[in-house]
């Protein structure tokens, strides 16, 4: 078993204060990387994701330039590459970071799996050539960019589990809905404990 994290989202934008900011979402920024920095030896790799838009269009629609958001297909400009909006949140440490991805370039973009490394690698292409098998998701937002990166997951083949104790949602009813709707699909709903639990006990000194 190889196992990776994806960390979706956590951006400026979509925590406390931000364009789209949801609450709790400082907490998970802190909570990832208390994660990380207690398990170094759990994830074989670690993807992190951004919404990465374009300034100068409203990205296939899902900015809403003229017209007022609808809150499910279009919405507030929001992390526009480059800004201050678009980049991680301070209490994100990103040092484990193995993949660093953007998504939504000029078109709305929900799943990591849409979107590509710098260099142009996509997340399938990586997780075949890394060999991973398991995934964990974390990050913003439960009801949206979680659930779609947690189902395309599942598409690629891979055993996904969320970590619900480091998830942020938009609502409490939509994230309820997206967390049943994962359960259902075959994606283990869990929390980080499980992590802590899978680590091998030190040795007696």
């Amino acid at each position: 078993m190889t196992r990776a994290l994806f960390i979706i989202d956590v951006q400026n934008d979509f925590t406390e204060g931000g364009a789209l900011g949801v609450d709790g979402g400082a907490a998970v920024a802190a909570g990832v990387t208390k994660l990380l920095a207690e398990h170094p030896g759990e994830y074989s790799c670690v993807f992190a994701s951004r919404d990465w838009h374009d300034v100068d269009n409203d990205n296939g629609g899902h900015f809403a330039r003229d017209t007022p958001p609808d809150y499910v297909n279009s919405w507030p400009v929001h992390c526009v590459a480059g800004t201050f909006g678009a980049a991680y949140h301070r209490f994100l440490s990103t040092d484990a970071v193995t993949f660093h991805i953007r998504k939504g370039q000029g078109r709305p973009a929900y799943s990591i799996f849409e979107g590509h490394t710098e260099e142009g690698a996509s997340v399938g292409e990586l997780l075949t050539s890394q060999g991973v098998t398991d995934v964990d998701v974390v990050g913003i937002a439960t009801d949206y960019c979680v659930r779609a990166s947690a189902l395309d997951a599942l598409d690629h083949g891979q055993h996904v589990r969320v970590l619900t104790d480091l998830v942020a949602g938009v609502a409490p009813d939509s994230s309820a809905a997206a967390i049943a709707e994962l359960a259902h699909a075959g994606v283990s709903i869990t929390t980080s404990e499980t992590v802590r639990k899978a680590q091998p006990a030190s040795p007696a000194g």
